[in-house]
């Protein structure tokens, strides 16, 4: 994942961004002039693969110099004008990003891997309702590998835009393609929670649980704030305690915290 670009994606939205990935059939030797022996596609493809990898290690001037030669074989390959919208994110060149995103898709509208991309672009840019509208084709794309995070990356958006009955469509089907959407499962169980559905609100954040065990990831300031607000619904104050000392413990500093705090002093 490209660290520095994703950092405020990460903040607002957990992983709301898919690489574009480059398969290849074979491999070839690199010489100083390029690569040899390698019909002109299976280059290209090499190309943009490398130029994905020095993008995820922060080296842009390698990524430019491959994207440069990937140009150089296809000028207008959708795939090079959507890695160049990643080096233009990270750079900080928003506009040169969003029309080398926009470009991408006006040369192959069905290339799903960038549109997500872009939304993961728009969103991190608070533009809810493109990066939603974006999402909305991606999904339609049946064949598409990454089609449960792009269910998923929608329902973090149509959240954004308080559509609380879309988002709780879309964090289903993504769990529909895909069991193990952990994102998905905490949301539904969040939005159970503000709806009163008690017992929804337990099956989904029972899910989550299992889930976080199972991938061995550690509870956030967020999800343990859920928690509490489930087992305080449930009268089960023990557990709801138990939850308040992980998050004492964990988060100090949270906003979360404060919260919880507040909730015991009323």
């Amino acid at each position: 994942m490209i660290q520095k670009m994703v950092k405020k994606m990460h903040s607002l939205a957990g992983s709301l961004i898919i690489i574009l990935s480059v398969m290849l059939s074979s491999c070839v030797s690199e010489t100083t002039g390029g690569f040899s022996q390698a019909d002109p596609e299976e280059t290209l493809g090499i190309y943009l693969q490398l130029a994905l990898g020095y993008v995820e290690q922060q080296d842009l001037n390698q990524a430019r110099r491959h994207l440069r030669n990937a140009s150089a074989i296809d000028a207008n390959n959708s795939d090079v004008y959507g890695i160049w919208g990643l080096v233009y994110t990270i750079e900080g060149d928003l506009d040169l990003a969003d029309e080398s995103f926009r470009r991408a898709l006006s040369l192959d509208s069905d290339n799903s891997q960038v549109g997500n991309n872009y939304a993961a672009f728009l969103f991190s840019n608070d533009r809810f309702q493109s990066a939603y509208d974006q999402l909305e084709a991606v999904v339609q794309d049946t064949e598409y590998p990454g089609r449960a995070q792009a269910f998923e990356n929608m329902g973090l958006a149509a959240l954004q835009l308080n559509q609380l009955e879309d988002a709780e469509y879309a964090f289903n089907r993504a769990l529909q393609l895909n069991s193990n959407r952990i994102r998905s499962t905490l949301e539904l169980a969040e939005i159970d929670l503000e709806q009163g559905d008690i017992q929804g609100a337990g099956r989904y954040y029972q899910s989550f649980l299992t889930l976080r065990q199972f991938f061995n990831i550690q509870q956030s300031a967020r999800s343990l704030w859920v928690g509490i607000r489930l087992e305080q619904a449930r009268r089960m104050n023990m557990k709801m305690l138990e939850y308040g000392a992980s998050l004492a413990e964990l988060y100090p500093d949270s906003f979360e915290y404060d919260l919880y705090q507040q909730l015991l002093n009323d």
